[in-house]
């Protein structure tokens, strides 16, 4: 398993000890990588949808062809 080093807030790193402390997990790397992983899995399913990548750098840009007011075709 690949090992990766990250600094953390204080608060976090109490958190995590605390979690660890009411036997919520076995150890503080249990505590790191299950808390990654399921911040992963929410990030994946909560994350940008399709239809709104498709649109995304087209905000600022005005109508199609770079008319502001209308769209060209």
């Amino acid at each position: 398993m690949p090992t990766v080093e990250i600094n953390i807030p204080d608060q976090i790193e109490m958190q995590i000890a605390q979690l660890v402390e009411q036997g919520e997990f076995v150890s503080r790397e249990e505590a790191v990588e299950q808390l990654l992983s399921s911040g992963i899995r929410a990030y994946k399913t909560s994350g940008p949808s399709d239809e709104e990548e498709e649109g995304v750098g087209f905000e600022n840009e005005g109508g199609m062809m770079g008319h502001d007011d209308e769209y060209v075709f």
